[in-house]
């Protein structure tokens, strides 16, 4: 049996830094990797001793934290199937998702706890549930707690051949529907990891900071690199803007994965608090979860080093597909990059032929071959093949190339806007409206029409202070987009909803406007 990465690790840099979580009133937790090793050993030891065995599925619920980096890594050692659970889901969309999974252990941390205790008797096949973190107020009889984990040895766990050959089945954000968990057996392809890591430039000496939840895939898969380089992590519980600067600059935090509205929000905080902080330590800011319009690159760049800004796209079932380098922000607006390390990327037309034309008068669905690619959707292998061209797989995105071999997402195949026979991509009249200065956050989609079938309309979030009219909303975009393109009503808000992985719920927005008629449903 082959060490694991992290005992390997506590061996070699015992004494280094493993994780960090340094919390606003002055908390703070340092796990070295030996005593990070030694964490989860103990989850790894206490896990087999409930008859948890590999393949198995493990679901872990909780904010990030130590204790949520330390359950990774068990699961890991052990073989099972880790399942994170968003903890902002209400204890109805919870239960979906926990009985779907068929789940046996929940780990869970202790603020998170009395829901899972509330909902004990619905849970199908949860054997046991462990409780971390901190004190748990009236914890009902059965629940594990610190204590157990503190009881369990600390030795490396033995499973045999079966150590590190679990996987991770990781619920999709449910934007269209109902979660579906894209099961992915096994460990990343290291050709292919490796590739990718090096193109970013990812270094042994780099501070990973946690930007967004550890639940989402993205950014917990590079805190995963980070700990397979023997790199730092510090962890944010709670995002806060102002907070995340004082932890890039204490700790010359130099990567991180992002949502835009995390950044959005980070860009907006005024200058004089921006100028406290020191942000030149930044080195690999991956930007994905959603697109970055130009405008929030061009204010990332002016607050952060330029040389930082790698752009990705990608998703939960087939990984990071294309890369957009930081010499091609500014040059190459509107692009998600170059295909990835080990990425084959085929545009198909709605006939089924590969398109072999560039440009945006020559869109195709994005199909993607790739040995990082999930193995299946749990309990729904129709919708997986439904989405499958041979060894191709898609998300539903809709793209064209440009006459360099660089791919351009139009939007998700579900929010186009069909008006009057004319295909309309919300993303690019986002991207546009985004320029507007007192513009800080917009969703377009379609609304019914009798005349057209579907007009353009435009939720708004304006920046603070301003007054922005509908009027000059709609000025603005003639002046940029077609007039087919314009949105033909706005309304406004204070927040956009999203979900946890910062995607905006379109749905929801939706709705309303839809209520007794037939409409798209993404």
């Amino acid at each position: 049996m082959a060490d694991d990465i992290l005992s390997i690790y506590a061996q070699s840099q015992p004494g280094k830094p493993g994780v960090i979580d340094d919390k606003p009133d002055g908390t703070v937790v340092v796990w070295t990797y030996a005593e990070l090793e030694a964490q989860s050993n103990r989850i790894a030891n206490l896990l087999l001793s409930l008859g948890v065995s590999p393949g198995q599925k493990v679901l872990w619920c909780g904010p990030n934290s130590p204790e949520v980096v330390a359950v990774m890594s068990a699961s890991r050692k052990i073989g099972t199937v880790a399942v994170p659970l968003n903890y902002r889901l209400t204890p109805e969309e919870a239960l979906y998702v926990i009985n779907h999974s068929d789940a046996e252990v929940v780990y869970v941390d202790y603020e998170h706890a009395p829901m899972f205790a509330a909902l004990r008797d619905q849970l199908e096949k949860v054997r046991h549930i462990i409780a971390v973190g901190g004190p748990v107020p009236e914890p009902p009889d059965g629940m594990l707690t610190d204590a157990d984990i503190a009881a369990a040895p600390d030795s490396p766990p033995d499973v045999g051949d079966a150590a590190g050959t679990g996987g991770s089945m990781i619920y999709t954000s449910g934007t269209t529907g109902k979660p579906k968990g894209a099961y992915r057996s096994g460990a990343p392809d290291p050709e292919q990891i490796g590739g990718l890591l090096n193109l970013f430039g990812y270094r042994p000496d780099d501070i990973y900071i946690t930007s967004g939840p550890l639940y989402h895939s993205g950014p917990s898969a590079f805190m995963g690199a980070g700990l397979l380089f023997g790199q730092t992590i510090v962890v944010q519980r709670k995002f806060d803007a102002e907070d995340w600067l004082r932890l890039v600059d204490k700790y010359k935090a130099s990567s991180t994965f992002s949502a835009p509205a995390l950044v959005r929000m980070i860009c907006a905080l005024p200058k004089e608090i921006k100028d406290r902080y020191d942000r030149s330590s930044m080195r690999v800011m991956l930007a994905n979860a959603a697109p970055w319009s130009f405008a929030l690159k061009q204010q990332y760049i002016a607050d952060f080093p330029a040389e930082s800004l790698f752009e990705i796209y990608g998703s939960t079932e087939l990984g990071v597909d294309t890369v957009l380098l930081p010499k091609d922000q500014l040059r190459k607006p509107g692009s998600c990059g170059q295909p990835a390390p080990g990425i084959e990327i085929v545009l198909f037309d709605d006939d089924g032929n590969p398109v072999t034309g560039t440009g945006p008068d020559h869109p195709g669905e994005v199909f993607v071959r790739s040995k990082g690619a999930f193995d299946t959707y749990y309990k729904n292998d129709a919708s997986y093949e439904s989405n499958s061209r041979g060894d191709y797989h898609t998300v539903g995105d809709i793209a064209y190339w440009d006459d360099e071999g660089y791919l351009y997402i139009c939007d998700r195949k579900t929010d186009m806007i069909i008006s009057g026979g004319m295909n309309i991509y919300p993303a690019e009249i986002e991207a546009a409206l985004e320029q507007h200065p007192e513009i800080y956050d917009v969703a377009v989609f379609g609304i019914p029409s009798e005349e057209w079938g579907e007009v353009v309309h435009a939720t708004v979030v304006r920046s603070p202070g301003s007054s922005l009219t509908k009027e000059e909303i709609a000025a603005f975009a003639r002046e940029h987009l077609a007039s087919y393109k314009v949105p033909r009503s706005v309304d406004f808000t204070d927040e956009l909803p999203r979900t946890g992985s910062g995607k905006i719920l379109k749905r929801q927005l939706r709705a309303p406007y839809w209520a007794g008629r037939t409409a798209q449903v993404g």
